[in-house]
């Protein structure tokens, strides 16, 4: 057939289908030409509403990540995007666009003749506003009924906004390829530059992909991209907006040959917390898919409480202490800290190859803390009036029966026999049969309500006798929480990952700390203090002191070495570090030629790390408790435990006693109840005399 004949075909036939889509669209077009305001003002929302990239920032509002979902997108207004860019997008896509009212007729008609002598679909006649409304309120299927709406939307669209509105949002919404939405994107992804720093090659080559961003794909197909450029080199030209000669000095200029990836990946511990807690969080949504929608398309800045320095200085003392020649490989260490004022999580190190393993050793991380968990006793027995002088029988072998559980036998480190000591040396030298004792007359309901309400969860909690001792399961991030809660004089922060989100116009959606609970008194958090101090001066903890700044803290060594902890605080900062294997419970017992416990290396890390992080900041005192309100020294009347121990049949795992078990350990789990906890009656008071304090007895080594 002729071109002439096949054009006339053509001509009648669109005319034909045309005439009867209106017919059946009559009242589909008297809708959208006879819209109200607010059926106009809710389509031009939607185009305010695309997705966008949501940023995450640390505290100094350095840039951490790029949170998006399918679509990588990140909006620039009109005043950033070079003139030479504008040039080129438009003098190929839509050379009259400042001159028509939405649709181009000529332009269509160019289309069509273009097309009919072809024999194939060569120009779609499009004008950029209406492949804006197409990419973002319609459907891409091609039809008579998209193609109408699609026009008479522009038309619309054209009338609420400036043609610089227009094309701002056209340049942000339309897809590069390779993932790359809007022209930011583009720059990112193909020149792993900003737009602003295009060149007029560079734009050429981007505009011309734009009509088919799989066919043009300058990585995959570089010779019909560099085709693609070079004619739109020559459109610039025939425009007036490029010389020849420097048209043709640019053909020379070579197409990409990878994609790049600028912007920092969510690839990391801290921003992978960062991302599932916003996810979770309400405050963003009451469904998950709303959540989703937020921190994946919302365009948020997310600043989060993450300190660089901190978080580099945490990684370098953690790698130098624990070389692999220590670890051979199997054992690991994870640190948290939190700013007791504010609970706002500073560093975290969660482990060692996030990209192939991304448990998360310091938030998800559950393991045995040992004698770390005794300062909750300690608390749960000030406030209740027991004082820091009481003392306490510590004598190993120790067995304790207890109403409604199975005979009970933990013992002291090396067999050490312990003898009848302070509260305050009891913690110092970590006894384990002085705090089963304390545990036991405190009552065990209360020590897991205290430990509660320093946030571990007390679904987690069982008010077993080994509970004392640290038996039970907690996160470094837990223990870091719960001791800077006794750092902060007793008023509980939940730690938290992100101190300020704001939406993609700015307006601040929630920022600042949670609200601060009291958990204790300050004067029982300070007399804890108190006796923490003397841990790490001249206890268990010494590896952790620092010159010239007071710590407390308390070591933890599961048994069998197979958890071992340091938990401490200044009043600036409280850090729980944790070593052990990420795999599960594997014995330290010869790690670098000693066994770990938690005054090995947990306590090394800990004391080189608050060192350099703080070491340019004052020294700060902890506040004194107050020593008219400490009572008289007493001693503490143990109801349970039995003069002469034995090891029950009934009771699982070998004796606690056993001389392989450190001093600030967790014995296994014997002595379970006989009956539910539920039915489990709680223990009564203890019985404290009026007696002179004996002299205390000699403690491990």
């Amino acid at each position: 057939m002729r071109p002439l004949a096949r054009f006339l075909v053509i001509v009648m036939a669109a005319g034909t289908g045309l005439a009867v889509g209106l017919m059946l669209l009559a009242p589909q077009v008297q809708a959208v030409l006879h819209a109200g305001d607010v059926g106009d003002t809710e389509d031009i929302a939607a185009l305010s509403e695309l997705s966008q990239n949501s940023l995450v920032y640390d505290r100094n509002g350095d840039l951490l990540a790029v949170l998006h979902a399918e679509e990588n997108r990140s909006p620039v207004p009109l005043e950033k995007v070079p003139q030479h860019v504008v040039n080129a997008v438009l003098d190929v896509e839509d050379d009259r666009f400042w001159l028509h009212s939405g649709v181009n007729l000529r332009s269509a008609l160019r289309a069509l003749l273009t097309n009919v002598e072809s024999g194939e679909i060569r120009q779609g006649g499009s004008t950029i506003t209406q492949q804006l409304v197409k990419n973002a309120l319609l459907t891409p299927e091609k039809s008579v009924d998209r193609k109408l709406k699609e026009a008479v939307l522009a038309v619309r669209l054209e009338e609420k906004l400036s043609k610089r509105e227009i094309l701002e949002q056209y340049l942000n919404i339309v897809y590069f390829g390779n993932g790359a939405y809007g022209v930011q994107a583009a720059a990112e992804t193909y020149f792993n530059t900003d737009v602003d720093r295009l060149t007029p090659a560079q734009a050429a080559l981007l505009a011309g992909i734009l009509s088919n961003p799989v066919g043009y794909d300058p990585v995959k197909q570089p010779g019909s991209a560099r085709a693609r450029r070079d004619l739109a080199l020559d459109r610039m030209v025939a425009h007036g907006h490029l010389s020849q000669s420097d048209a043709d000095r640019l053909r020379n200029e070579p197409v990409p040959t990878q994609v790049f990836t600028p912007l920092p990946p969510p690839n990391d511990y801290f921003v992978e917390e960062v991302k599932q807690r916003l996810l979770d969080d309400e405050r963003l949504g009451d469904t998950a898919q709303e959540r989703y929608n937020a921190v994946f398309k919302g365009g948020l800045k997310i600043t989060t409480t993450l300190d660089p320095e901190y978080q580099r200085l945490a990684e370098l003392h953690r790698d130098r202490i624990l070389k692999p020649s220590v670890t051979r490989g199997q054992f690991t260490s994870a640190l948290i800290s939190v700013q007791p004022s504010t609970g706002y999580v500073r560093a975290m190190v969660a482990g060692d190859d996030f990209a192939n393993a991304r448990y998360n050793l310091a938030t998800q991380g559950r393991r045995q803390p040992g004698s770390s968990f005794k300062p909750f006793v300690l608390l749960a027995a000030l406030a209740q009036g027991y004082g820091p002088n009481d003392t306490i029988n510590g004598r190993s072998p120790c067995t304790f029966k207890i109403p409604g559980f199975l005979p009970y036998t933990p013992g002291n480190y090396e067999g050490s026999a312990g003898g009848t000591m302070s509260l305050t040396e009891a913690t110092v030298k970590s006894v384990n049969c002085a705090y089963a004792s304390l545990g036991a007359n405190v009552g065990l309901e209360k020590v897991v309500a205290m430990a509660a309400r320093l946030g571990l969860p007390k679904e987690r909690l069982d008010a077993f006798p080994s509970i004392s001792l640290g038996a039970e399961e907690a996160t470094p991030l837990e223990m870091a929480g719960a001791y800077a809660a006794i750092a902060n004089d007793g008023v509980f922060h939940p730690p938290t990952f992100v101190e300020e989100v704001a939406d993609r116009r700015g307006k601040v959606l929630f920022s600042g700390p949670e609200k601060g609970r009291r958990a204790v008194s300050a004067q029982t958090a300070r007399v804890a203090t108190q006796v923490l101090r003397a841990v790490v001066e001249r206890g268990t903890g010494t590896a952790a002191r620092q010159r010239n700044r007071q710590v407390a803290g308390k070591t933890g060594t599961s048994q069998e070495w197979e958890n071992a902890w340091f938990v401490g605080y200044t009043p600036q900062l409280a850090t729980a570090v944790w070593m052990g294997s990420p795999v599960g419970n594997v014995s330290m017992k010869n790690v670098g030629g000693r066994k770990v416990t938690g005054g090995s290396y947990p306590a090394q890390i800990w004391g080189a790390y608050t060192a350099a992080v703080l070491g340019d900041e004052p020294a700060v005192s902890f506040p004194a408790p107050n020593p008219r309100l400490l009572p008289k020294a007493r001693f503490i009347k143990d109801k349970y435990s039995s003069s002469r121990p034995r090891r029950s049949r009934s009771s699982t795992g070998p004796p606690s006693s056993a001389p392989s078990a450190p001093s600030d350990t967790s014995p296994p789990a014997q002595g379970e109840p006989a009956r539910s906890p539920a039915s489990t009656p709680s223990a009564p008071p203890a019985t404290i005399d009026s007696a002179a304090p004996a002299t205390p007895g000699p403690g491990p080594q």
